[in-house]
C-alpha cells in the first residue's frame, strides 16, 4: 500500500500520524514488510513511475498537521480548504491546487529561524538539489510547461543564464529546497519508527525516467536526445494478445554506451540513494536491463518498435564493485527470454510471481505455487493488477473453474489466495491491503496503459481494525512466517 492510500484529513495519505497507526496495525499483524511505490513528486498523470526526480520526494506527503506543530503552520491555514469531496479517494486537482499554497506559509515562517540542520541537509545532497530545485522553479515561472519547451539558454542550461535566473529567484529555489528538507525529516523518522517496530521497507525504482524530468535535463548525454535535445527513441512494450498496438510509455532511451563509458556512475548513484530510502528496492521492468523495447520518437502506436540489447551483467557487476551486495527485489514479469532468466540467474535477485497471472487452465504456468522456488517473492498480485474480487468478477468461466479447483475452494477465494500466497515456498509474500480489506475493483490502483482515474485510492480510518490484524497475524503465524 502506497504512502498516498493512507487516511488523511486532507486529501492524499502522509507521513503523519496515521502512517505510524499503520505500522503499528503491521505489527500487530506479524508483518515484516510494508511495500510502497515511488516516493518521487509526480508530473503529469499523477503516476508514482513518471516523476521529476529520482532524488526527490513528493512534497504531497509532507504531513502539515506536524508542521503546524512545529510551529510553521496553524490549523486554520489549511483544515477548511478544498482537498476532496471523497475520503476513500484521491482529489489531485484539489491536492495540486491547495498543497503548495499551504506549504508557502510555513516555508514563509521557516525563513525567519533556519536552522542549521538545513543547510546541512543541502551539503549532504548537493548532488542533486540544487539542481531540481533550480528546475522546479523554472518549470513554475513557466506555468508548468515541459523543460523541452523553456526558452533556449534555459533548456539547453546556458551557465550564465542559469546563474542569473537562481539570483533573481533565489527564494523559489530555497522554497523548493525546504520542501524535500521536510519530506527527508518526516519520511526518516517514520522509516526509523518502522524499522524499530520491526518493520522494512521496500521501496520501487522505475527503470525509466520521465522525459520531463530534471535527470533528462541535467544529463542529456545520458538519453537518447538528438543535438536540439529532444529524444529520437522513446520506450514501450510491443504488440500482444493484450494490446493490439503495443504500449507507448514515451520515457526516453538511455545512451548505454555512454554509461559504460561513465562506469556507470549515474546507475550506482541512482541505486545507492535507493538503498538510503528504503531497506529493500524492487527494480521495476528488470527484463529491460537485459534487452529493451526501442520505438522512434514522434511514432502514435508501439507498432514499429525494435529490441535492442541492454547493459546486462555489465551493470550489476558495476552496482555490486561500487555497493556490494543488496536486497533487491527484480519485476522480471512479461515476456522473458532465456537471457532475461539468466540475467536474473547471475545476478541472484529473487524474481516475482504473481498469483493473478496463474490459473489458465490451457497451460502449465510458472505462476502457480508448486512451481515456485524459495528465492522469490509471491503477490497475491500488484498494483498494476485487480483486487482479488475485481478480477474474479472478470474471470471467464474456465479459468474460474480451474482457479477454485486448484485452490480446493468453492468461496471464500480471497483469504484463500492469501493463504495459499503465504503457504508457497518463496521467501517473502507480498498481499494488497486492498485484498486484505475484501474490496471490489473499486479499490483498484492502476490500469496499465490507461491515464485518469489512477493511483486514488484510499484506505478509510477505521479499516485496519485489531481483529483484521489478528487475522492476519493467524494466518502469518500459520504458515511459519513469523514466530509462533
Amino acid at each position: 500500500m502506497h504512502i498516498s492510500s493512507l487516511p488523511s484529513d486532507y486529501g492524499i495519505g502522509t507521513m503523519g500520524k496515521e502512517a505510524y497507526k499503520f505500522v503499528d496495525f503491521l505489527r500487530d499483524a506479524k508483518q515484516r514488510c510494508w511495500q510502497i511505490l515511488p516516493l518521487g513528486p509526480t508530473s503529469y498523470g499523477d503516476s508514482p513511475y513518471q516523476s521529476f526526480s529520482t532524488n526527490a520526494g513528493n512534497p504531497y506527503f509532507i504531513d502539515l498537521d506536524v508542521l503546524a506543530e512545529e510551529g510553521l503552520l496553524k490549523k486554520s491555514d489549511y483544515a477548511s480548504l478544498n482537498w476532496g469531496k471523497s475520503s476513500k479517494s484521491v482529489d489531485y486537482e484539489a491536492i495540486y491546487n491547495n498543497r503548495f499554497k499551504v506549504l508557502r506559509k510555513a516555508f514563509n515562517a521557516f525563513k525567519k529561524h533556519v536552522p542549521d540542520e538545513f543547510n546541512e541537509f543541502l551539503r549532504k545532497n548537493e548532488k542533486w538539489i540544487s539542481n531540481y530545485s533550480l528546475f522546479m522553479s523554472i518549470k513554475d515561472k513557466n506555468n508548468g510547461k515541459s523543460w523541452f519547451e523553456w526558452e533556449d539558454n534555459l533548456r539547453k542550461r546556458d551557465s550564465h543564464a542559469l546563474w542569473e535566473f537562481g539570483s533573481q529567484h533565489g527564494d523559489d529555489v530555497m522554497f523548493w529546497e525546504f520542501l524535500q528538507f521536510k519530506f527527508f525529516e518526516q519520511w526518516q523518522k517514520l522509516k526509523k519508527y518502522a524499522n524499530e517496530n520491526g518493520i522494512s521497507i521496500i521501496g520501487d525504482i522505475p527503470i525509466y525516467v520521465a522525459p520531463d524530468s530534471a535527470d533528462v535535463w541535467v544529463y542529456p548525454d545520458l538519453f537518447e536526445l538528438d543535438g536540439n535535445l529532444m529524444p529520437t527513441s522513446v520506450a514501450g512494450c510491443p504488440p500482444d494478445a493484450f494490446s493490439p498496438t503495443g504500449q507507448l510509455w514515451g520515457n526516453p532511451l538511455y545512451r548505454w554506451q555512454r554509461h559504460r563509458e561513465l562506469g556507470y556512475g549515474w546507475w550506482i548513484d541512482r541505486i545507492r540513494a535507493a538503498t538510503e530510502l528504503y531497506d529493500i528496492v524492487r527494480i521495476d521492468h528488470f527484463r529491460g536491463f537485459e534487452s529493451y523495447y526501442s520505438v522512434p520518437y514522434g511514432e502514435k502506436t508501439a507498432e514499429r518498435g525494435q529490441w535492442l540489447k541492454g547493459p546486462g551483467t555489465e551493470l550489476f557487476g558495476a552496482v555490486k564493485n561500487a555497493l556490494g551486495d543488496l536486497p533487491i527485489i527484480a519485476e522480471d514479469l512479461g515476456f522473458l527470454t532465456e537471457d532475461v532468466h539468466r540475467l536474473l540467474a547471475d545476478c541472484g535477485f529473487p524474481g516475482m510471481k504473481v498469483l493473478e497471472f496463474a490459473f489458465d487452465p490451457r497451460e502449465e504456468s510458472n505462476y502457480l505455487p508448486h512451481t515456485y522456488t524459495k528465492n522469490s517473492v509471491v503477490y497475491v498480485g500488484t498494483h498494476d493488477n485487480d483486487t482479488i474480487l475485481g478480477w474474479l468478477k472478470d474471470l471467464d468461466k474456465d479459468t474460474a473453474n480451474f482457479c477454485k479447483k486448484y485452490l480446493d475452494t468453492e468461496d471464500d477465494i480471497v483469504w484463500r489466495m492469501i493463504k495459499t500466497a503465504m503457504a508457497s515456498v518463496s521467501d517473502t509474500a507480498i498481499i494488497q491491503m486492498q485484498d486484505c480489506l475484501e474490496l471490489g475493483n473499486e479499490a483498484r490502483m492502476n490500469i496499465p496503459s490507461t491515464l485518469g482515474g489512477n493511483w486514488q485510492w484510499r484506505m478509510g480510518k477505521r479499516d485496519a481494525t485489531k481483529k483484521l490484524a489478528k487475522k492476519i497475524a493467524d494466518i502469518t503465524r500459520t504458515y511459519g512466517r513469523c514466530e509462533r
